[in-house]
């Protein structure tokens, strides 16, 4: 039993390690003078402080596209995910695998399904709105997935049949039953919906411009074209914005599974 506990332990150990040091690498590449010297050459914030003037656009452009899918999936999703788990059966499965659709396609053919479409319009083609629906469009079944598995745990008809019958409408009972039950799916959803949305590439590549850069596309931009110190600089940024929203992330998907149980 002891030799099995050890071996689990260094193969998680060595796992764990695959994973760390290559970007434990990569950061220390950012804070450090010469990359080829590494720390001897000294530590500095100088190349932190070149992305931000090269690109601070990009950024500020990731985190306002995150908060737009953020509200449309919100707008979108959590009705959505009521009226599947309010009326169960064959027909709310199809709605369900349909809404999931753009999970299985690759992120590419989806942006290329979007510029056929909407390619001709060249105000909307240009604008920081159609990369926000590039994005809506790939985050959205996690929003609605994510508050559903919750009210299916949910006596929903109950509740509500109880509320109804003491004069509350419609409205008030979607507002004061369905989303503090559904609360725990809707955080957990947000934040994969912001985490998706500030990381995600392949739709972004296709959809982008060149006055529309994310971060993302920013960083593949900073390692084809800059100092390796530079790039590393901008993983450090990345980083640091995505590190905390996949904890947050975590807690959420942990908390959200315990209430459904």
């Amino acid at each position: 039993m002891r030799q099995a506990k050890v071996f689990q332990l260094s193969v998680t150990l060595l796992a764990a390690a695959f994973l760390i040091v290559p970007a434990i690498m990569s950061v220390m590449a950012g804070v450090t003078a010469n990359y080829f010297r590494g720390i001897r050459s000294g530590l500095t914030l100088k190349w932190i402080g070149q992305v931000f003037e090269l690109y601070a656009d990009s950024i500020l452009l990731s985190l306002y596209l995150a908060l737009g899918c953020l509200i449309a999936t919100l707008i979108i999703g959590v009705p959505a995910a009521y009226g599947l788990a309010r009326n169960p059966g064959r027909t709310s499965r199809v709605l369900e695998e349909f809404v999931s659709l753009p999970l299985a396609v690759p992120g590419l053919a989806l942006a290329l399904a979007l510029l056929q479409l909407y390619g001709t319009m060249k105000g909307f083609r240009t604008s920081p709105a159609f990369i926000l629906v590039g994005h809506v469009l790939y985050t959205l079944p996690f929003m609605i997935r994510s508050v559903l598995a919750v009210l299916a745990a949910t006596d929903l008809k109950t509740l509500e049949e109880g509320a109804a019958t003491l004069g509350a409408g419609p409205w008030q009972r979607f507002r004061d039953i369905v989303v503090p039950n559904a609360m725990p799916g809707i955080l957990a959803g947000a934040l994969t919906v912001v985490t998706l949305s500030v990381g995600e590439f392949n739709l972004t590549w296709m959809l982008h411009t060149p006055y529309l850069k994310t971060l993302p596309v920013g960083l593949a931009d900073s390692y084809a074209s800059m100092r390796l110190e530079v790039a590393s600089a901008y993983t450090l940024i990345f980083f640091v914005m995505i590190v905390p929203l996949l904890m947050a992330m975590q807690w959420a998907s942990d908390r959200a599974r315990r209430i459904a149980q």
